[in-house]
């Protein structure tokens, strides 16, 4: 195996209720665990979506759209334990393991950080090294999962979307992809900043990028640019809108930990 671990690397994909990183959530997570000695071990959940309706805890829907690309229904949730139920059991799994994936770092990381923030489970994926196979499949060649296990495994690719066939098909690209790519690097941390990108953001979203000095900087709206803290000395209103807008908890929570600090 050319790929070179030092701690456990947990490759992981999601199936969801549909693209909003803040308001939707997982419907099934899978994932294949590859330790440094080369052993491995892996499941797949289906869970139960919800949410807060009238201060009870209701099945959330899945939007049509989602449905009709991953397969899974409301009915097929019914029975199942809620995200909540099975956080410290993955909180475990991803505990001190880096983690990779496909187009992960848009998506299925952030929002396996909102579900753990939801669930009051306490883990910083931030500080894992964060691979995702997709940035090398753009770099070298460009299309979606499908072509890219066509491409670099010479198999068709069979029950697409379905996340237990999405991460360990992306198991097999990221393995073929360091065995033909001499210029991609085989170091866990090395990888993360090939796809990932060397920690130009504060959360996961990419809301608030990371200046020359590493300090917390707007990326969107009418204070792009500017530091986030000189912001908030002037504008605490601007605090407030970010607070109570949709915007993933996450991100919330970089913005409450610079405004409180503001206060100490």
């Amino acid at each position: 195996m050319k790929l070179q671990l030092t701690r456990p690397l947990v490759f992981f994909d999601l199936e969801t209720t549909g693209l909003n990183i803040a308001s939707d959530r997982i419907v099934e997570i899978s994932y294949h665990k590859l330790y440094p000695d080369g052993t491995a071990e892996g499941k797949t959940l289906r869970i139960k979506p919800t949410m807060l309706l009238m201060g009870q805890e209701v099945q959330m829907h899945i939007a049509e759209e989602a449905s009709a690309v991953h397969g899974i229904y409301d009915a097929d949730l019914a029975d199942c334990p809620t995200f909540k139920q099975v956080a410290p059991q993955l909180a475990e799994v991803f505990t001190d393991a880096d983690i990779a994936g496909y187009n992960s770092n848009h998506f299925d990381v952030p929002m396996l950080a909102e579900e753990f923030l939801r669930a009051g489970v306490q883990i910083d994926l931030m500080q894992c090294a964060r691979i995702d196979a997709f940035t090398i499949f753009q770099k070298h060649e460009p299309r979606n999962l499908t072509a890219a296990y066509k491409f670099y495994c010479g198999k068709n690719l069979e029950d697409a979307h379905s996340a237990n066939a999405d991460t360990m098909a992306t198991y097999e690209v990221l393995m073929a992809q360091l065995e033909r790519y001499d210029d991609v690097p085989t170091d866990v941390r090395a990888l993360h900043e090939y796809t990932s990108g060397k920690n130009e953001f504060a959360d996961f979203a990419g809301r608030i990028a990371l200046d020359s000095e590493g300090v917390e900087i707007f990326n969107f709206g009418k204070y792009k640019g500017m530091r986030v803290k000189d912001v908030f000395r002037r504008d605490t209103g601007y605090y407030g809108w970010l607070i109570n807008g949709d915007f993933p908890q996450y991100t919330k929570n970089v913005f409450m930990r610079i405004y409180l600090s503001l206060k100490g």
